[in-house]
């Protein structure tokens, strides 16, 4: 089975410890099932979940300097959609609230086994990604489980917030619903905390709080705090948490990054499946799965039939059902080969023939600048403004920076051509041609079949390794963000012409089409001479 399990399992032998043995216990006697078919019923917990349990409560063994302590300080599960791991999460939530969950080190007993206690005074956010689904994933899975439970008694729950009550009725922890970061005075008191559906985590917001509420953690050390993250595979290049969490693992697979303190389970279905049979589907399904197998007969078969429906978007499909980081088909470019080409190692020298491309809005989305050089096809942004999530309706990005940033540009290089888009910058960009009259061209985007020609350019650079860059990860998000579209227009090759647009309304991509007209400046250059073709030099990474 394709599995990506890191830290590896220990030999025999050399084991550690672990309290999941009476978290799973607690949660087959305590627990039942949330929303669903099986709703109220006693939980039981399938293998892979429970040895997933198994793993997450590992702690450092007696002697060790530190004894008794969590190993992990962070998980990740990335299993297929629709195996129930948000309701499984919701049971890790549940016995971290619990006033008698057995989920911290209290002490060894006479077989030398790891004896647990529950939390004190416990503080728990569970944070979706937007807030319409703040409690309708883990959060809701966990008040549905808590109001069916036999210990119903023992927490107050709300739609916002569930407290758990000592034996006098009172406050004695509590569970809250976010879709952001927590406020400031609660950031440290965490003891645990859940990220559902990480793979929808990338807007730069969501980023920064989920780096901000891992900064938390280490603030209530005598609780041994600890965060689980749970996800599908998402859309490569997005720069999702659950891409910054997959790609860490991955290292940590390559022995790049030593004793981790986090445990990642990524289950997904192996490449020799063929997906133009249904039977290659349901055996790819199945895969995915893992052991638990079909939740009831012909799942599986539903399942696969989903790739014949006219129109289905099969990479969508590839990612949520079997789980695997796949491009998708509204994305413009194949952001795996472009972010493989990214080295920090890749620097424009100052004084370096370039070409300049410009791109943006001003009230909306972003601006940037990306330069090219000629003589290699090295790009960098150097220059970026994103209109932040909650802006001011008068919001607008700085003129005085844009211009200064342009002066700075001009003056570091020697830039060949700028090629500006002047939509929202019509000013702008007019005044920079009358100061550059032989090196400013107001380059419009709106022409279809034009930006369509300069678009495939920039696609074959990518797909021939002739573009570089510095590897910034705003440069690649903007890159991945770029969605395909279509036109009825057809090119030299009888083929429709393609432009770019937005994946979503929320994802910004301008970076990318100054990187374009920045590419077709390139182009240009060389096809005037710009300079020697014996100087041209394409550099590679030797792999």
């Amino acid at each position: 089975m394709a599995t990506l399990v890191v830290p590896a399992l220990e030999a025999e032998g050399k084991e550690f410890p672990t309290l999941g043995f009476q978290v799973a216990q607690f949660i087959e006697e305590r627990a039942v099932y949330g929303p669903g078919s099986l709703k109220g019923l006693p939980y039981k917990l399938d293998a892979e979940k429970r040895g997933a349990i198994y793993r997450m409560y590992e702690i450092f063994p007696r002697g060790h300097k530190f004894e008794g302590r969590r190993r992990f300080k962070r998980c990740g599960i990335s299993w297929r959609k629709g195996t129930a791991k948000t309701e499984w999460a919701a049971l890790i939530a549940f016995c971290e609230l619990h006033a008698e969950g057995p989920v911290r080190f209290d002490g060894w007993d006479a077989n030398g086994n790891p004896v647990g206690r529950p939390v004190r005074d416990p503080y728990i956010p569970m944070v979706a990604y937007n807030e319409a689904q703040a409690d309708e994933l883990a959060y809701g899975a966990l008040k549905a489980i808590i109001e069916e439970c036999d210990d119903a008694h023992m927490f107050d729950t709300g739609t916002e917030r569930i407290l758990r009550l000592d034996g006098a009725g009172r406050p004695d922890g509590k569970c809250v619903a976010l879709s952001g970061s927590p406020n400031a005075n609660d950031g440290a008191r965490t003891t645990f905390q859940h990220f559902d559906e990480t793979h929808r985590m990338d807007l730069p917001r969501l980023v920064a709080a989920h780096e901000t509420m891992l900064a938390n953690i280490p603030k209530r050390v005598l609780d041994d705090p600890w965060s689980l993250e749970t996800t599908t595979a998402g859309r490569p290049g997005a720069g999702s948490v659950a891409e910054k969490t997959h790609r860490e693992a991955q290292s940590i697979a390559k022995g790049d990054i030593r004793d981790p303190d986090l445990f990642y389970f990524h289950r997904e279905a192996g490449a020799n499946h063929n997906l133009k049979t249904i039977e290659g589907r349901i055996a790819a399904v199945s895969e995915a799965t893992g052991p638990v197998g079909e939740y009831g007969p012909g799942q599986f078969q539903d399942i696969a039939k989903q790739w014949d429906r006219p129109g289905s978007d099969k990479s969508y499909l590839e990612r949520v059902w079997l789980n695997r980081w796949t491009q998708s088909d509204d994305q413009a470019f194949d952001v795996s080969k472009f972010e493989a080409l990214g080295d920090l190692e890749h620097v424009i020298k100052l004084g370096s023939l370039c070409t300049l491309g410009f791109d943006g809005a001003r009230f909306r989305d972003s601006t940037g600048f990306v330069l090219t050089d000629v003589v290699t096809g090295v790009q960098m942004p150097v220059g970026l403004w994103e209109r932040p999530e909650f802006a001011p309706e008068d919001w607008e990005v700085p003129e005085d920076e844009v211009q200064a940033k342009f002066d700075e540009v001009m003056a570091a290089y020697d830039v060949w051509q700028v090629y500006a888009d002047p939509p929202h910058w019509t000013e702008t960009v007019g005044k920079w041609a009358g100061k550059y009259p032989d090196r400013v061209t107001e380059w419009w985007t709106h022409n279809r079949r034009k930006i369509g020609m300069s678009v495939r350019a920039y696609n074959e650079a990518i797909d021939s390794g002739q573009v570089h860059h510095n590897g910034d990860p705003d440069f690649v998000r903007h890159v991945g963000n770029a969605g395909r579209v279509e036109t009825n227009l057809l090119d030299d090759e009888g083929r429709k012409v393609v432009i770019l647009g937005k994946i979503r309304p929320e994802a910004k991509f301008d970076l990318t089409m100054a990187a374009v007209l920045s590419w077709q400046a390139r182009l240009d250059a060389l096809a005037a001479g710009a300079t020697a073709a014996e100087e041209v030099f394409v550099p590679y990474r030797i792999r």
